[in-house]
């Protein structure tokens, strides 16, 4: 039987990235003359990547960013992201316990982000949990990103799955989006960043806590998991 295939969302499904992603969006906004954005408003931002957090970043706080400054402000965030990444990002609670337990069973993992490549691998890295996941589509690995389901494809070709083993977990329109497009379950965690509220978002199963993960894959996957 084909091993099943989780593809995991990043921020703010595997860990609460908003302290940090809050910062960087309000260091570049402040450099540009434009006020903070609270950290309750821009967990509800994330999701498409950081060029779509800054352009709803300047939405909030005044006109719109044009390109020049929209490439300019993605340069000058990856940057101080890239050095800040970890300062307060942390694991969500139960996390690693669920990444072991799908280790055990034999499960192939990756990680379907619309953060860039880079980064995503040194954040994952830096959180101890890298060796999980041989796979990782960024943002920018690929001409598309989700909820385009080539992003979700890629990833399980390059982990060597099957679509009909194949689970989407993520937090947020763009994760549902991206496996409804995929013609894959999914699984949407309700503590993550989403503009809209989960029960709306027609995800599959949802979670409240990763303790609630193994029941929703035996719902989802039962072959593998019942």
């Amino acid at each position: 039987m084909p091993r099943p295939v989780l593809l995991f969302d990043l921020d703010g499904t595997l860990a609460d990235t908003a302290a940090d992603l809050c910062e960087t969006t309000n260091v570049i906004l402040e450099m540009h003359g434009r006020t903070r954005v609270p950290e309750a408003r821009v967990r509800h931002l994330v999701g498409g990547g950081a060029r779509l957090l800054l352009e709803r970043g300047y939405m909030e706080t005044g006109e719109a960013a044009d390109e020049d400054l929209l490439d300019q402000s993605f340069h000058e965030f990856l940057d101080y992201y890239g050095r800040h990444i970890a300062d307060h990002t942390k694991l969500w609670p139960g996390v690693r316990d669920q990444l072991d337990m799908l280790a055990e069973r034999g499960a192939l993992m990756a990680v379907c982000t619309n953060k860039v490549e880079g980064l995503s691998r040194k954040l994952l890295e830096m959180l101890g949990i890298d060796h999980y996941f041989p796979v990782v589509i960024g943002g920018d690995t690929l001409p598309v990103k989700k909820p385009d389901p080539e992003h979700l494809f890629e990833a399980i070709r390059q982990l060597g799955g099957e679509n009909a083993h194949s689970v989407m977990v993520g937090d947020s329109e763009t994760d549902v989006d991206a496996a409804k497009n995929a013609k894959l379950p999914s699984i949407c965690v309700t503590f993550g960043y989403t503009r809209i509220p989960v029960p709306e978002l027609g995800a599959t199963a949802t979670i409240d806590h990763f303790d609630e993960f193994p029941a929703a894959l035996a719902k989802l996957l039962p072959q593998h998991f019942g």
